[in-house]
């Protein structure tokens, strides 16, 4: 399972009591502006549908709210005004140190549901507080902040380079009152940043925090469309990252191919976890695979099944796959009780056997053929349709 470093280190140079003026700090013409999008609702990272908005709320249901970062941050904070908060309201909250600017990502009941899915549920008297709504100030001093953070990206990257340090900085967050940075990095040894942390807090006059994130977090802040042509699960909806490997492939009698089984962020899919359990449990009454099939022409070797159908299939040779003959799993039970008491049946499996679910494609349109417009035998009734009849016009007259 991929995990995020705790271990955040912090640096306040003496210059970060000083007005800080980032724009001395960028050149403008590296400074690309951070776009600001429209909320929408269910078109966001994490994206959490409230399935309980119709259900009667008391005040009591707004004193925790869950308020949205950038990319897939997110926390809970405290409503200690009583503030009427709707979906998508721009808020600003206590941070460490001075505040931060986000958006509410879900209130109510629903809050309370959400927090019991955390691994550490923590006391309400430990968590921030929601200061205000953010006034048109806090907003204008947020984009100013925000557009400040691929410049600075760029350039933590050139830094890093330039002092040899293994490790790629993936993004940069700036805080909403522009006093605090956080700098994403992969690294996949122990790499000693303090040098890196001086300079950075020299060049952009900010307070530095450097936070480690795994493949999968750095898939989910940049987000992506997956092979299944959806958005990536991991900058959609997931929260939490649960470990795959290989035998989950196994479980589901997928093919070990590392090409097809990685995602984007070159780890196994987290989808090979979500039909592992049904896999599971429908193999759980099925017969011994490893375990070959005696009959009086000779042996048969599993190769592959089809679980859900519940179909093995089975070579008469070891070492190749050929002439493959599908037999329920019924049959491979009754054949091998039949083997353990030293007989043979006959054949494997009764002629009458079909695989069901079988779709066969029949080519009726000729989409396949790449030479389907260059046919000279079909002859095309409106060619030269304009000629002959300028030609009979012509005799008319």
């Amino acid at each position: 399972m991929e995990r995020e470093d705790n271990n955040r280190l912090e640096k306040s140079p003496e210059e970060v009591e000083k007005p800080i003026n980032l724009a001395n700090q960028v050149n403008e013409t590296e400074k690309p502006k951070a776009k600001e999008q429209e909320y929408i609702p269910g078109y966001n990272k994490l994206n959490s549908f409230n399935w309980l908005s119709d259900l009667p709320t008391d005040g009591r249901d707004n004193e925790i709210t869950e308020v949205r970062f950038k990319n897939t941050r997110k926390a809970f904070f405290r409503n200690i005004n009583n503030l009427r908060l709707e979906i998508g309201d721009i808020v600003a909250v206590e941070a460490s140190p001075g505040h931060d600017i986000g958006r509410v990502s879900m209130i109510g009941k629903l809050v309370d549901l959400q927090m019991s899915q955390q691994k550490n549920i923590p006391h309400i008297d430990d968590l921030k507080k929601i200061y205000r709504k953010a006034k048109e100030v806090d907003i204008e001093k947020w984009e100013e902040a925000r557009s400040f953070e691929i410049a600075t990206m760029l350039k933590s990257r050139k830094i890093a380079e330039e002092l040899g340090l293994n490790m790629k900085i993936g993004d940069v967050e700036y805080q909403g009152d522009k006093t605090k940075a956080i700098f994403y990095y992969i690294a996949d040894v122990r790499v000693d940043f303090r040098q890196l942390i001086k300079q950075l807090a020299e060049q952009f006059r900010v307070r530095i925090e450097m936070r480690q994130i795994g493949a999968r977090q750095e898939a989910g802040r940049i987000g992506g469309i997956g092979s299944c042509g959806r958005e990536l699960c991991c900058s959609s909806y997931m929260k939490n990252f649960v470990s795959v490997t290989t035998a989950h492939a196994r479980v589901q009698d997928l093919s070990l191919n590392p090409q097809k089984l990685a995602g984007q962020c070159g780890k196994l899919k987290c989808c090979l976890n979500y039909e592992i359990d049904g896999y599971a449990d429908t193999q759980k009454s099925f017969p011994a695979k490893h375990i070959p099939l005696e009959i009086q022409d000779g042996s048969a070797y599993f190769v592959k099944m089809e679980i859900y159908k519940g179909v093995y299939w089975y070579s008469f040779d070891r070492n190749s796959i050929v002439n493959l003959t599908a037999v329920p799993v019924d049959r491979v039970r009754e054949i091998q009780k039949m083997n353990r008491n030293s007989s043979k049946p006959e054949r494997l499996v009764d002629n009458k056997f079909e695989v069901s679910g079988e779709h066969t494609f029949e080519n009726t349109a000729g989409q396949e053929s790449i030479t389907r417009f260059d046919d000279k035998d079909k002859k095309n009734p409106n060619k030269n349709k304009h000629r002959r009849r300028k030609k009979r016009n012509d005799r008319r007259k």
